[in-house]
């Protein structure tokens, strides 16, 4: 036997340091290793929370992204839809000029039935239709100053509520949208 193995400290000693000696790949466990493998599993797990808390950071921020795609899809498509109905507005407003001298050719005779401008005037109105214009103003309606304009207004007593006595021009809307007020001569009632 050697003197190492008569040294009382080193018969409890370091294992390590014998195994080392003796070459053997085993290193016992200390711990300090127990320790840092607690110490690395917590930082694995705070590692793995932080990736979970980024990805459910990413998709909310997705959702609210797809949210808003949703939001201006609607929102251009009801723009679209605005801006069309005004441009077919414009354009038939443009024409209604027209659309009148044919009118009130028509109830003067001067379109006779099957003439040239008698079929132009039919067409005319059938395009008007097409979109959805429509012609309202006629004797013996209720008067409402947001549809008619009263060029002239006349008491009568055998009226109770202010009505159309004779319209000028007929007004015209394309679904709710106003094109033009009637213009129109009003019965008042008397005072």
């Amino acid at each position: 036997m050697s003197n190492k193995n008569l040294d009382p400290e080193h018969n409890e000693g370091n294992q390590t340091e014998e195994m080392k000696e003796e070459g053997s790949p085993v290193e016992p466990t200390s711990d300090s290793s127990v320790d840092a493998d607690a110490e690395t599993s917590a930082d694995v797990q705070d590692e793995a929370k932080d990736a979970v808390d980024r990805e459910l950071e990413i998709f909310q921020d997705m959702q609210r992204l797809q949210a808003d795609f949703v939001n201006y899809r609607s929102r251009v498509e009801r723009d679209r839809g605005a801006e069309r109905q005004s441009a077919i507005s414009e354009a038939i407003r443009a024409f209604l000029p027209a659309l009148d001298d044919l009118t009130r050719a028509e109830s003067h005779g001067d379109l006779p039935e099957g003439s040239p401008m008698a079929a132009v005037a039919q067409k005319l109105r059938a395009a008007g239709e097409k979109f959805g214009l429509v012609s309202f103003g006629a004797k013996g309606d209720r008067f409402d100053p947001e549809l008619h304009d009263a060029l002239v207004q006349n008491p009568n007593p055998e009226v109770t509520v202010a009505e159309v006595a004779d319209v000028i021009e007929p007004g015209y809307k394309i679904q709710d949208r106003l094109l033009r007020p009637a213009k129109v001569a009003v019965f008042l009632p008397a005072e």
